[in-house]
């Protein structure tokens, strides 16, 4: 369990809930008694900075079903639901610690799904919450695409504007392009993240399937896969770049055979970093230098030459540990991190942390001169004007040869070229052509970026008076023609990528809502109302429309439906009495002048209807901000406000209701 501290809204909220979570739940539990048994208090994980993680004992069975424990239950669920904590198995939390990433990192977690590293890489680019576009990324991807929307809900409850889904085989996931300087350079990342697959027989402590689906086999088949998914991830990180490679596995097979395999293919340009000291408090095991490879009917095999001919397809030379002993040492396999569940009440976990000192060898090498007929090596899709049915050939079959390579730059002008020979719309980013990519899952809408002359964008600038220093290029919505309903907006860096990638990468979500179409919006100076989803991202250029509120306000706003402007304090009062109608900021200002009171700051949308004030704030977060206050809602009150939006009877000319708006943007 780990209270999100990078955002929804910064560090101040992080430190509100922790002081919530120590001050009020966790005493709450202490002399607690559930079925006879004495109930643990959660305790801080010791090597995770700022007591920012805990540590439970309770089932998820004791927690649902225990009267005592209801209120404790219902801040988590309403908590992880807001993205204000996050709750996850406490080994799967070390990765993204260990990748060090920073907020001007750009980062590929290759196999991003559930989600919860993705949410901690996505807070550590927000680490300054006073930067509302930081210069880094996180681009998330998966193979499976139902998976990835689950990884969408995942990244959506943190509001950033500095994420992208994707949907690929991480093994050969796309090399990207960016435009520097008006010239096309290749992406590399500062930061890769390569979780991969794995049998996970590290879990069989909380998994039951494991115990009766386990078999060495498994490690056996996906050896190849973790390996072809780390080449790929070493190829794009950039020089002097960080990669951590991890599985809740405990196999070597899975484990160091991956990494000695990868250190030796890549002839020096990667090391192993000593990363012993980075997490003070963490007990871990040394990799393993030497092992044996089993087969599914326990036989074992200390080297490659004992492998019979008819076990070489299944067995590998490289699941086996480097012959050589000086070529064992330099690898510095013991670098790597077990981590054994007894040694802290975890799960099995495996981590190592590679460091790229220079290209892959097989970039390195000058391309082939026999003419165009040669196939680039690079992840390069075929041209627009290529015949329908024509088979992809697959970018990176490394494992059984480091292919002759051409240089990256090479690929990337080759890439350039195929792309300027097709007719591709001024800043409409559509899903790759059927013709270029097989595509798997929903059909996605394309993403289009506002054109500079738009007129739908001046309204909106006048009526929120947006600051010169609003990125208005960055503004993009869902829908080629018609009727836009939502704008979402990404950072400066993910419109580079996304406009120069739609032919390559099959982009599932992007970009944070923050604004939604009014229903009768023509009535009103402005048809576009602001989105409580990304007002944290927006509310640093907005100059209008602001009205500042005390904590009782707060709470009038959040505890009922459509309060009249009379009930506000005389301070907001008379800020609201002569607004026009529509939408507004409603900004709580901390007082440290006061330490009991409230100390993060509040930003929430609201809407001015013509005698009364309403919010515009998912139930979630709601209970959040009461509970900041130290009001507990009861279950009760929450049955009554489970559609807190959908009335806007009280306010007449209030916005179509939150459900649908939601609805529309997914």
């Amino acid at each position: 369990m780990q209270p999100d501290k990078g955002l929804t809204p910064g560090n101040s909220h992080a430190k509100e809930i922790l002081h919530c979570l120590k001050n009020k739940y966790f005493k709450e539990l202490e002399d607690l008694e559930v079925d006879g048994q004495k109930v643990e208090v959660p305790q801080p994980l010791s090597w995770y900075p700022e007591e920012l993680a805990w540590h439970t004992n309770l089932s998820r069975k004791i927690l649902r079903k225990s009267p005592q424990l209801e209120k404790f239950h219902q801040f988590l669920v309403s908590e992880t639901e807001s993205g204000n904590i996050s709750r996850q198995e406490a080994v799967s939390m070390i990765p993204p610690l260990l990748l060090n990433a920073h907020p001007h990192h750009k980062i590929l977690d290759m196999c991003a799904a559930p989600g919860s590293k993705t949410t901690q890489l996505i807070e550590m680019l927000h680490a300054d919450m006073s930067v509302p576009f930081p210069e880094g990324f996180v681009i998330a991807n998966d193979v499976d695409n139902k998976r990835c929307y689950l990884l969408v809900h995942q990244a959506k409850r943190l509001g950033s504007p500095c994420i992208m889904v994707v949907n690929h085989d991480a093994s050969c996931i796309p090399r990207l392009q960016v435009d520097v300087n008006g010239k096309k350079e290749a992406l590399f990342y500062d930061r890769i993240l390569c979780d991969v697959p794995c049998s996970g027989d590290g879990t069989m402590r909380k998994n039951i399937d494991v115990w009766k689906k386990w078999s060495t086999l498994n490690s056996l088949q996906l050896h190849g896969l973790q390996l072809r998914i780390a080449t790929r991830g070493a190829e794009q990180l950039v020089e002097g770049g960080r990669m951590v490679y991890s599985t809740c596995s405990l196999n070597p097979i899975e484990d160091e055979a991956v990494i000695a395999s990868l250190l030796e293919k890549s002839e020096g340009a990667l090391e192993l970093a000593d990363v012993s000291s980075e997490l003070p408090g963490l007990k871990w095991m040394p990799g393993l230098t030497q092992w044996k490879v089993m087969t599914k009917d326990g036989q074992w095999f200390a080297t490659w030459d004992d492998v019979p001919h008819s076990r070489h397809t299944q067995i590998r030379p490289t699941m086996f540990p480097p012959k050589d002993p000086e070529k064992s040492q330099a690898m510095h396999l013991e670098r790597c991190l077990r981590i054994l569940p007894h040694h802290q009440n975890t799960g099995g976990f495996f981590v190592a942390v590679l460091v790229k000192k220079s290209s892959m060898p097989w970039n390195k090498r000058p391309p082939k001169l026999q003419g165009e007929s040669a196939e680039p090596r690079g992840p390069v899709q075929p041209g627009p004007a290529d015949p329908m049915g024509k088979s992809v050939s697959h970018p990176l079959e490394l494992e059984s040869k480091p292919a002759a390579g051409i240089s990256d730059t090479e690929a990337t002008e080759r890439a350039e070229n195929l792309e300027n020979n097709g007719n591709k719309k001024d800043g409409v980013c559509g899903p790759p052509p059927s013709k270029k990519m097989k595509l798997f899952g929903f059909k996605e809408d394309p993403f289009v970026f506002i054109p500079e002359d738009d007129p739908l964008f001046p309204p909106i600038q006048k009526f929120y008076a947006l600051g010169p220093s609003f990125p208005k290029m960055n503004l993009l919505t869902r829908t080629v023609e018609g009727k836009r309903r939502q704008l979402y907006m990404v950072s400066k860096e993910l419109r580079n990528v996304l406009l120069n990638n739609s032919e390559r990468v099959k982009v599932i979500n992007t970009g944070v809502k923050v604004w939604c179409r009014n229903n009768s919006g023509e009535e009103f100076d402005c048809a576009f109302r602001l989105a409580q989803e990304g007002i944290y991202t927006l509310y640093p250029f907005i100059n209008s429309r602001i009205i500042i509120v005390s904590m009782e306000d707060v709470k009038i706003l959040l505890t009922q439906e459509n309060p009249f402007f009379r009930k506000l304090s005389s301070e907001a009062y008379s800020q609201v009495k002569d607004m026009a109608k529509g939408s507004v900021v409603l900004k709580y200002e901390p007082d440290p002048a006061k330490p009991d009171t409230l100390q993060c700051p509040i930003v929430l949308c609201g809407w001015r209807g013509k005698a009364s004030i309403r919010t515009f704030v998912p139930k979630n977060e709601r209970l959040h901000y009461l509970r900041m206050m130290g009001l507990e809602v009861s279950a009760e009150k929450k049955k009554e406000r489970a559609v807190p939006t959908s009335e806007s009877a009280a306010s007449p000319g209030a916005p179509e209701d939150q459900l649908s708006a939601e609805q529309g943007a997914e």
